[in-house]
C-alpha cells in the first residue's frame, strides 16, 4: 500500500529562478516506467560500489534482486543502506530521481510471487522467476536475494529550460 505523497521542497541553490517542487507522484510514476537504475552500495571495507541492474517499483517500495555470491550481496550483508537512481544520461533535458533507504530482504512467499510477476509485466518473459524455497529467486545461476527500498528521502532533478532540485522526506517506518 502506497503512503502518502510527502510535499516536496525545492532546492533554490540549484534550481532555476521560479522553479517549483515537483510532485512526488509524478516521480514515482517515472520511477515505475524507468528500465534501468544504479545502485550504490559500500563494502566492507568502505570503498563504493555501483553497478546497473533493473528494478520494480512495488506497493511503495523498488525492488531489486542480486545473485547470494555477487559483490552486492556481501556489501548488504555488511550495510544494507544504499542509493538508487535512475533518469536520462544527458545535461539539458530529461529527469533523474535518487532514491536513499535501506535495502530489506523480501522473503514471504505471495510478496515474492506477486514480484516475480511484476518482473515479467515490466520486462518481458525473458525475466521470469520462479520462487526459491529459501525465500527469493530461482535465478539462471542459483537462488537471487530480492531486496525492497522505501524511499526515506528521494531527490528529483529537472533538467533543461528549467533546472531543479526537489527534495522529498518521507516519515519513518
Amino acid at each position: 500500500m502506497e503512503a502518502e505523497s510527502p510535499e516536496g521542497s525545492i532546492d533554490p541553490r540549484y534550481s532555476s529562478p521560479g522553479a517549483r517542487a515537483a510532485d512526488w507522484s509524478a516521480a514515482r510514476e517515472r520511477v515505475a516506467r524507468a528500465e534501468l537504475f544504479w545502485l550504490s552500495t559500500v563494502r566492507p571495507d568502505g570503498r563504493p560500489h555501483v553497478t546497473p541492474l533493473i528494478a520494480v517499483w512495488y506497493e511503495g517500495a523498488l525492488h531489486f534482486s542480486t545473485g547470494v555470491e555477487e559483490r552486492k550481496a556481501h556489501n548488504l550483508a555488511a550495510n544494507p543502506e544504499v542509493v538508487l537512481t535512475t533518469g536520462t544520461n544527458t545535461w539539458a533535458e530529461g529527469y533523474d530521481v535518487v532514491i536513499e533507504g535501506t535495502a530489506v530482504r523480501v522473503r514471504e512467499p505471495g510478496r515474492l510471487r506477486a514480484l516475480a510477476r511484476a518482473w515479467e509485466e515490466k520486462y518481458g518473459p525473458v525475466w521470469h522467476f520462479e520462487v526459491h524455497e529459501d525465500g527469493g529467486f530461482q535465478a539462471l545461476h542459483g537462488m537471487a536475494e530480492v531486496y525492497a527500498v522505501a524511499p526515506r528521502t528521494a531527490f528529483g532533478f529537472g533538467k533543461g529550460e528549467t533546472f531543479s532540485q526537489t527534495r522529498w522526506r518521507f516519515p519513518a517506518g
